[in-house]
């Protein structure tokens, strides 16, 4: 019988949406319900007092983040996580699995658990079952999860087999470590995206005598639509009078079609990290309030919100602070989404109760996606080349090389692209051959997405296009290819197309229609580009997982935001464990130190035209070995171009050590 006294209240008509109540050792919790992150023992940008007036009734820590610092001897003497941040509700506590398979540094999994090294103090620590329970005991969560094995959901089916069973053994092992201990424990249904390893999984699971059940190894690599299959499949296939719990996961859309399919409870970084962006999510969609259109606006975020933010605080506002990037915006707009996801929760909860929950889905599903529906980008038709053929266009001109081939000049920096070689055929040998593309488009098998970073006149986009064109001429069995492209300034582009007798890569339909509809497809069906416009930074999270990463912006001095460390935590963190592979024509020490210090793996590429070499990263370790060595960190050592510009004095320490302690230099 589970310790939380659950009771389920009502279940929705044509839906599995249901309202269930239970008891915590703190307070009753009502569903469906959202629990904000709280990894470090505090939600970030958040005070107590904010998170009291969402209404959030549950909050989530981390147990890995929490064993390293403080430690569990300081929730030992202080009397737990309550005590210790003060707050009177809720808490349940992440056993760690996820992050340890995030990790940038050394991890080895075993039958015994997982050893990783700290990045507080370098240590080697492995981390069992028992650990990971006795340091949810110290730390006093109201619910606490059992540690379980993550892998990405993309994984193949002995993998994914694997990881299930050694999730099996780690959740009863669990279960004996919790003992008598008052708190709550739920086990982790596992399985990727295979249909018959989630029913093994879940009766498994379901037949020990946990306290309520997660769906967990999702959002790490699939598809939204094979998401919300696998977590239908798997919702029905647990008892139906305990929670249900999905992890990590995820935008409003996402937690309606989830409820819709049965679960009671969630969590997510999004509403504070997307904050953080200036994102804003209500009722009338996503608002991006970093945009211009903003810069005058006196209205709040949502009229209809009570909130503190929409209270006091008009859009104008919050676009300057997150233009500045100023603490206070994310904070506000931070509140904003938290309540709003609480409203949300609310919302669902009522529809449900006065069975009219299929009806309110239906309602909401599409303004949840919808993004600025209340300032629409103004999108300009492209007018067909006249006559006379522009030269130059907006912060752009076109350049003649002397050996006959034409290229983009960025006239503000003077930079141009592609100077000294031939910009088809460095698209075709850094890009193109280096990628492998043509071997992994051949044969049956997933959608490959490929992300195009730096759009510019779209030499790499098209190479792609034309190499997958040849390629349908000799095969009928061709994965599918999906290209989307980022462009903040589409001038480059236009006055390319414009001039297509200079540029004879463009002569192909696919670039005008992507100027005039933001996305082209082959006649086939096989092959569609689509256009993301913006800044990268902040758009790409709307993207879907890529294979690969093309990544070809200006450089340091034109786009420095594009070289960033948070920008290369960011897409390391968004491919959550898939394996990506990037693809840069920098080779620069900088460059290198800051993939490596953002987890990423990075090895040598091929060298084209005047570089000898270029780079090429991993968001695993590659499979063969091409990743620079120890000589390479000694070189670092005593390089005076060690630490980029962009890393201030403060953040430093924490660089070098993340660069010298990276997994793949071993020991050194």
């Amino acid at each position: 019988m589970s310790r939380l006294s659950f009771s389920l209240e009502a279940k929705a008509t044509g839906s599995r949406a249901r309202a269930a109540r239970f008891k915590t050792l703190h307070n009753e919790v009502i569903t469906p319900t959202f629990m904000p992150v709280g990894t470090m023992a505090t939600v970030r940008a958040q005070s107590l007092q904010s998170l009291e007036s969402t209404g959030a009734q549950v909050l989530l820590a981390n147990t890995y983040h929490l064993l390293l610092r403080p430690g569990p001897e300081v929730f030992r003497k202080l009397g737990g996580i309550h005590r210790f941040m003060n707050w009177k509700k809720s808490v349940l506590t992440d056993s760690g699995g996820f992050q340890i398979f995030c990790l940038p540094n050394s991890r080895r999994m075993s039958e015994e658990g997982a050893e990783f090294r700290s990045y507080v103090d370098g240590k080697k620590i492995l981390l069992t079952p028992e650990l990971s329970i006795d340091t949810q005991k110290a730390i006093g969560s109201d619910i606490m999860m059992v540690l379980d094995q993550c892998i990405p959901s993309t994984a193949d089916h002995g993998t994914a087999l694997a990881a299930m069973d050694l999730t099996h053994r780690w959740a009863e092992r669990s279960l004996k470590a919790r003992g008598d201990s008052p708190q709550s424990l739920f086990g982790i249904v596992q399985g990727a995206c295979f249909e018959d390893l989630r029913k093994l999984s879940a009766e498994a699971i379901t037949s020990l005598p946990f306290d309520g059940f997660a769906i967990g190894g999702l959002a790490v690599g699939e598809g939204k639509a094979e998401r919300e299959d696998m977590c239908a499949l798997t919702a029905d296939l647990l008892p139906e009078n305990y929670p249900r719990y999905l992890m990590g996961v995820g935008t409003p859309i996402d937690l309606l079609e989830a409820v819709h399919r049965g679960v009671d409870m969630f969590d997510c970084i999004l509403p504070t990290s997307m904050a953080q962006q200036g994102v804003a999510y209500t009722f009338q969609g996503r608002f991006d309030l970093k945009r211009g259109v903003y810069k005058f606006s006196e209205a709040p975020i949502d009229a209809g919100c009570d909130c503190y933010t929409c209270a006091n605080f008009s859009r104008a506002y919050l676009h300057h602070l997150s233009k500045a990037k100023e603490y206070l915006g994310w904070h506000l707009i931070g509140l904003h989404n938290l309540w709003f996801y609480q409203v949300l929760m609310r919302e669902m909860r009522e529809a449900i109760l006065e069975d009219r929950f299929l009806g309110y889905y239906r309602e909401k599903r599409e303004v949840l996606q919808t993004q600025d529906q209340e300032n629409p980008m103004n999108r300009p038709r492209i007018k067909p080349p006249s006559a006379k053929l522009p030269k130059e266009l907006g912060d752009y001109a076109i350049h003649a090389s002397d050996s006959g081939f034409s290229s983009i000049r960025h006239k503000p920096s003077g930079e141009i692209m592609h100077s000294v070689n031939d910009p088809n055929e460095e698209a075709n040998r850094l890009y193109i051959e280096q990628s492998n593309l043509a071997e992994r488009l051949q044969g049956p098998g997933d959608e490959l997405v490929l992300w195009d970073v730096g759009l510019g006149a779209a030499h790499n986009a098209m190479a792609a296009i034309r190499l997958y064109e040849k390629l349908a001429e000799k095969s009928d069995v061709l994965r599918k290819l999906r290209i989307v492209s980022f462009e903040n300034d589409l001038n480059s582009l236009k006055l390319a197309t414009a001039s297509a007798h200079v540029f004879p890569h463009l002569k192909h339909a696919a670039p005008y229609h992507l100027l005039e509809k933001k996305r082209w497809q082959s006649k086939s069906g096989s092959v569609s580009w689509e256009l993301v416009e913006g800044d990268f930074t902040e758009k790409f999270l709307g993207a879907p997982i890529p294979d690969l990463i093309f990544y070809d912006p200006f450089s340091f001095k034109t786009d420095l935001e594009l070289w960033t460390l948070d920008c290369f935590r960011s897409i390391r963190s968004f491919c959550r464990g898939h394996a990506t592979e990037l693809f840069t024509y920098s080779a620069s020490t900088a460059v290198r130190a800051t993939l490596l210090a953002a987890g990423f793996f990075v090895g040598q590429g091929l060298g084209t035209g005047p570089k000898s070499e270029t780079t090429r990263a991993f968001t695993l370790p590659p499979s063969v070995q091409m990743l620079l060595g120890p000589q390479w960190l000694e070189h670092w050592e005593r390089s005076g171009a060690k630490i980029p510009s962009h890393i201030t004095e403060s953040l430093r320490i924490d660089f070098e050590r993340h660069v010298r302690e990276h997994a793949q230099f071993g020991e050194a």
